[in-house]
Parts: C-alpha cells; sequence; structure tokens
C-alpha cells in the first residue's frame, strides 16, 4: 500500500513563487501566503487547509473549503507551498486514499515572502530628516581623528568606529531620500486630505527650517573634520585597518583577496560620504542639493495652502466652470437653448468689428455717444466687406524692415561684462585673510557693502540665542562667511559712500568658494 502524494520539483523555483502576484485571485494567495507566515512567526510547522480557511480575512475567505485546496495547490505548484499526506486522521483504508495533505512554508515561498515585504516596507516608509545623525557622525568622525593620532591604534575600535559611521550615514541618506518623496506626494495632495495637510502644514514648515539650520551649522563641521582626516592622510591607513580586521574572519578560499574587496568596500563608503557633505570638480555635495530641495519645498507648501485657501473662500476654477457649464447644457430644456448657451459662453455669434481711426475719432468729437447707449440704439458702425468676408483686414504696402539688433546685444554684454566685473571686485575686496575683527574691513564700496550686507544677512539668519558661532554660505554657493561673537562689547564701524554702518563688533572670516574653497 503507498500513499498518495503531490509531486514536486527541487529548488531552484526560479521567479514562480512570485507567479501568484499576477494571476487571477492574487488577494486571496496573499492572504494564504501571510497565514503561513504568522504560522511560521507563532512556530507552527504545519496548516490544515481547515487552519488556513479559519485565518483568512472574511472579504477574501472562498465560499466553501474546496475553493480554497484549489488555491493552496496552485501554490504548491509555483513553490510557494510544500504538501504531505494527512495520515494523523485517517481512521480507514478509506480515508487513506482520500486526498487529505497538511501544508508548509518551502524555503522558496518563505523567502519570497519576506522580498514582498520589505517592497512593502519601502513603499509605505515616510522618512525623517534626521539632525541626530549628523551629531552622531560628528562624534564619529572625532573619534577617528583621535584614533588616527595614536602610534598603535586599536583596530577593533577602528572597525567599530567606522561601521557606526558607515550605519549611521547609510540611515541618513535613506531616511532623506524617502522623506523629499513623501514630502513631494504631500505637497500633491495625493497622501492627505486637505483638513489634515492644513493642520499640521505649520509643524512641518518649522521641521523643515530646523533641520536646514542644523544642515548648514553641523554639514560644515562635518566637511571640514572630513577634509581634516584626508588632508593628513590619515583615514587609508584608519580604512586599510578595518578592512585586515574584516579579513580575518574570512574563509581559506576567500583569504587571498578578501582584504582587498573588503578595502574596497570602505574606500567607497568613505567617498560616499565625503560626496555627501563636500563640492568637489564642479559637482555639489548632496547636503547642499538636499538643502536647496528643503528650501524649495516651503514655498510649495505655502502655494498649496493658498490654493486650498482659495478654494475654501469659494472662488471658482476653470476646470468648476466647465463643470457647472456642462451640468447647464445637461439642464437644458432644447437645442435651441443649447445653442443659445453656447453662443453666450463661447462668444461664437457673427462679430462687429470696430476700427478707430482719424475719421471715427473725429465724428466721435463732433457728436458725443453717451456711454449709456444701447448698443442697439447706437450709430452704425461701416465695416470693409472684406473683413467680413475673409476675416482679416490688411493694408497694402511694403513690409517692416527687419530691425538690426546687434547694437543692442553689444550694449548688453557690455553691461553684463561690467556688472561680472564688479562683482568679482567686490568679492575680492571682501574676502578676508584669515580671521578679523568685523572693524578691521574698513571703508567699502556700493558694490562690496551691498555683497557684505547679504552676506552678513545669511549669517544672521541662522543665529539663535545661545550661539556664540555660526558659518553661512551666500545663496549662489559662491561666498562663505564665519562669524564669532566677542566678549569685549566693542563697536565696529563700517564706511560707506553713504554713511556709517554700526554694529557689535565680531570676529569675521569671508571666503571665496569659486577659488577652489570649501564651505567648511
Amino acid at each position: 500500500m503507498t500513499a498518495t502524494t503531490i509531486s514536486r520539483e527541487p529548488l531552484p523555483y526560479g521567479f514562480s513563487p512570485f507567479a501568484h502576484l499576477t494571476v487571477q485571485n492574487t488577494d486571496l494567495y496573499r492572504q494564504v501566503m501571510g497565514a503561513f507566515v504568522v504560522a511560521k512567526e507563532r512556530f507552527a510547522v504545519h496548516l490544515r487547509p481547515e487552519d488556513v480557511y479559519t485565518a483568512l480575512p472574511a472579504e477574501v475567505r472562498p465560499p466553501d473549503l474546496d475553493a480554497l485546496v484549489k488555491a493552496l495547490e496552485s501554490l504548491v505548484g509555483w513553490g510557494n507551498l510544500r504538501a504531505d499526506p494527512d495520515t494523523a486522521r485517517v481512521t480507514a483504508v478509506e480515508d487513506f486514499y482520500r486526498k487529505r495533505f497538511i501544508y508548509q512554508l518551502t524555503r522558496a515561498g518563505e523567502a519570497a515572502e519576506e522580498a514582498l515585504g520589505v517592497y512593502d516596507d519601502a513603499l509605505g516608509r515616510r522618512g525623517a530628516l534626521q539632525a541626530v545623525a549628523l551629531h552622531d557622525i560628528i562624534t564619529q568622525l572625532r573619534a577617528l581623528l583621535v584614533l588616527a593620532a595614536e602610534e598603535q591604534p586599536d583596530r577593533a575600535k577602528i572597525h567599530l568606529a567606522l561601521d557606526v559611521l558607515a550605519s549611521r550615514f547609510a540611515a541618513l541618506a535613506d531616511n532623506a531620500r524617502a522623506f523629499m518623496g513623501s514630502l513631494q506626494q504631500t505637497i500633491d495632495l495625493h497622501d492627505v486630505g486637505e483638513e489634515v495637510f492644513l493642520a499640521y502644514k505649520d509643524r512641518l514648515i518649522q521641521y523643515l527650517e530646523r533641520f536646514i539650520q542644523d544642515l548648514i551649522t553641523l554639514g560644515g563641521r562635518i566637511a571640514r573634520l572630513i577634509l581634516e582626516l584626508e588632508d593628513v592622510g590619515r583615514i587609508e591607513p584608519l580604512l586599510r585597518a578595518a578592512a585586515a580586521r574584516e579579513a580575518a574572519d574570512a574563509s581559506p578560499e576567500e583569504a587571498d583577496h578578501a582584504e582587498g574587496e573588503a578595502y574596497q568596500r570602505w574606500y567607497g563608503r568613505w567617498t560616499g560620504l565625503a560626496a555627501w557633505f563636500i563640492s568637489r570638480e564642479g559637482r555639489e555635495s548632496q547636503a547642499r542639493l538636499l538643502r536647496g530641495r528643503a528650501l524649495g519645498a516651503i514655498p510649495q507648501l505655502l502655494a498649496v495652502v493658498r490654493s486650498l485657501n482659495e478654494r475654501r473662500a469659494g472662488r471658482s476654477d476653470r476646470s468648476a466652470d466647465f463643470r457647472t457649464l456642462a451640468r447647464w447644457f445637461a439642464e437644458a430644456p432644447d437645442d435651441d437653448a443649447r445653442h443659445r448657451l453656447w453662443r453666450t459662453a463661447f462668444g461664437l455669434y457673427p462679430a462687429r468689428h470696430l476700427t478707430v481711426d482719424a475719421g471715427t475719432l473725429a465724428a466721435r468729437a463732433a457728436l458725443p455717444v453717451p456711454t449709456a447707449t444701447p448698443w442697439a440704439d447706437a450709430e452704425p458702425l461701416r465695416i470693409s466687406p472684406q473683413l467680413r468676408r475673409t476675416g482679416s483686414y490688411e493694408r497694402r504696402g511694403k513690409p517692416r524692415r527687419v530691425e538690426n539688433r546687434e547694437e543692442s546685444r553689444r550694449r548688453l554684454a557690455e553691461v553684463a561684462a561690467k556688472q561680472a566685473a564688479e562683482t568679482a571686485a567686490a568679492r575680492a575686496r571682501l574676502v578676508t585673510d584669515g580671521i578679523t575683527r568685523l572693524s578691521g574691513l574698513g571703508e567699502l564700496d556700493p558694490a562690496s557693502f551691498g555683497l557684505f550686507l547679504q552676506l552678513l544677512g545669511d549669517a544672521l539668519a541662522t543665529w539663535r540665542p545661545g550661539m556664540r558661532h555660526t558659518v553661512a554660505t551666500s545663496n549662489d554657493g559662491s561666498m562663505g562667511i564665519r562669524l564669532s561673537a566677542l566678549a569685549d562689547g566693542g563697536t565696529a564701524e563700517i564706511r560707506t559712500a553713504g554713511g556709517a554702518f554700526r554694529g557689535p563688533d565680531h570676529l569675521i572670516e569671508i571666503i571665496d568658494l569659486t577659488d577652489g574653497g570649501e564651505d567648511r
């Protein structure tokens, strides 16, 4: 006597465990596999069809058990489940020959569900802009500087510091990417309703402003620490030490090339970290791009708020007008009424054209027509028959000559070159040779003073109560400024052609980033 079994293909299954996603009754198959995943988490090995039927939600539950058994057999055929004879409830020979199976997840089915779970989590992830991660990155970079200064640094400490640094940076980058994607969905009003959007838009804008401030201040510190590690050649020995520690655990087959591969992985991670915070070779850093994207999201949010307020105030938009007009057409009693509505709405009726020339003005001056005169009672207008017949009336004669604009273009080019030269001169005038006092800037010409006010405004915009030092970059990214408060309470005076500019004295350093300097 032999037991009846269901034939199964040996591993690997290829992509067949994902076949239930592209067929009918996909929701049923997903819920069935979800029941097996939940059972596995509860350490249940096998499930009978009755157990699966009970675990299914009512909205996807088949009408009878036989339909569920067919779905289970399909999943067995695709390699998601494994079927074994259910001999525990056999009480007679007839029961032994009857098809009774218990089911469990296969390795391929379990792997497919894990992959789908990761996919669902990634789609539903909103992310966050993590200022805490920036602080952690600074802490780990400082720890690497301390380790690099030691004569015999501990490999374990180096590997741990680099590993924590890489994980925090990866979390920061992933969360920032997810947050900016979800932010765009919020701006488009795809994910939230109007009431929810209006309720939390203030908090969202404050959140963006706070992160932008942290990114400006902390990003400069991170860039400075990265450059400090790279300038003195300290980072390469640290990366090689971490790679050597990882290669120590490699198998004998991989021992020959394990350290080189590990070093390449760590070098790639460090390069990605540096590119995220430092602009090089004409390529903007990801931190600067993220800052620009977050700054651009704030006016977009405000524009959405204005649109919602206008909609709430009853202001009509074009789509609403067309919907109302369509309803009027549908409610019109007959075709004559619809034709009148069409002519009234779109002005498609015989037109009467008015040509105002010297003769018309003379006639109006001789015999004025009150503005309240009805159109039908006014003096009729004489128009050319050609205008009514062809819809256009052109005066005969030679066409106008094409105007030569070379002189205008030359003047515009001269003005642009002059402005560029003045800006470059103003930038060169403002750049300081290291740190100096604000009062040491002396007298400034109007162009230099205007540029100085813009830089000073950018720096003071990031200043908060209790701060003693701040770093900022101009809007075009061409100049950087570092400002530190002084305890002596002195007053700085800058003389200009329009008068004297006075204020509390500070330590100041202005850097020209276009000459290869960095916003650190």
